[in-house]
């Protein structure tokens, strides 16, 4: 049976299925930030032939790809043969969103023999069933806006943009772009206090039809943080479909905060 292979952005995620798959090996990449506590194989994006060898000569059968990682700089003069042939479809892919660079990476994986697994699929911890999670149940209100945010990322979803919403009172806030949570939520906490009631609610769901295995949607302590300063009242996540990182300590934050967390199916 082939072994694991962890390839590691920045963030908490990739420790943490590296915790719970002790005899994986460890990726990182050259000009990425991560925060591994064991050592890792360092590569670098345009030796990609490199990186393919180096894990099969391992009997790799497997990788799942975690953490943070914004589109790197190339240089093409540092390009091995692997990379110069890959560059093409690439440099492509790169001229549209996330979602499509994203589903051409899996495919080169698989391509080269390699299954790709969900971060979910390794510790299934990491998502949570339909439920309330803390807080109160959801007011007509709040489900209104609920349900508003859910339309907005279905119409949304086509163009590849965001897997995040805010809607306040019936009224659209923000949308999470290529910036992210933090930016979406910084951007509402600027708004000015006359244009809000608010309490409002931040819809946190993946694409339709987009692939789980890479870029599920993410929310942690940080986003309960951040959701406090913007003066949201309501976070609601796609069951079974978005990472819960440190959930008691998510939870905890939430309760202090009177946040109230629910899942929702999808």
């Amino acid at each position: 049976m082939g072994r694991l292979a962890i390839l590691s952005g920045n963030g908490a995620l990739p420790q943490r299925l590296a915790d719970a798959q002790p005899d994986a090996i460890l990726v990182s990449f050259a000009g990425v930030a991560h925060d591994l506590q064991r050592a890792s194989e360092v590569h670098a994006f345009e030796k990609m032939g490199t990186l393919f060898a180096s894990l099969k000569a391992q009997n790799v059968s497997e990788i799942v790809m975690a953490g943070a990682m914004s589109r790197p700089p190339l240089d093409p003069s540092a390009f091995d043969a692997v990379m110069t042939g890959l560059a093409p479809r690439l440099i492509a892919a790169m001229q549209g969103g996330d979602d499509a660079l994203l589903r051409l990476v899996i495919a080169i994986f698989e391509e080269q023999g390699f299954r790709v697994r969900g971060a979910h699929e390794i510790d299934p911890t990491l998502t949570v069933d339909a439920g309330l999670l803390c807080g109160a149940a959801l007011s007509e209100i709040t489900g209104n806006d609920v349900a508003k945010g859910i339309a907005i990322l279905e119409t949304l979803s086509p163009m590849d943009v965001g897997q995040g919403v805010v809607v306040e009172n019936g009224l659209c806030l923000g949308i999470e772009t290529l910036q992210g949570t933090d930016a979406l939520l910084n951007f509402v906490a600027a708004t000015p206090l006359h244009l809000r009631k608010m309490g409002g609610v931040f819809v946190k769901a993946p694409k339709r039809g987009q692939d789980l295995r890479v870029d599920m949607p993410t929310i942690g302590p940080d986003t309960i943080t951040a959701m406090k300063t913007a003066g949201l009242s309501t976070l609601v996540i796609a069951s079974g479909a978005v990472l819960l990182l440190e959930c008691d300590d998510t939870i905890r934050l939430a309760k202090q905060a009177n946040i109230t967390v629910f899942a929702r199916d999808t």
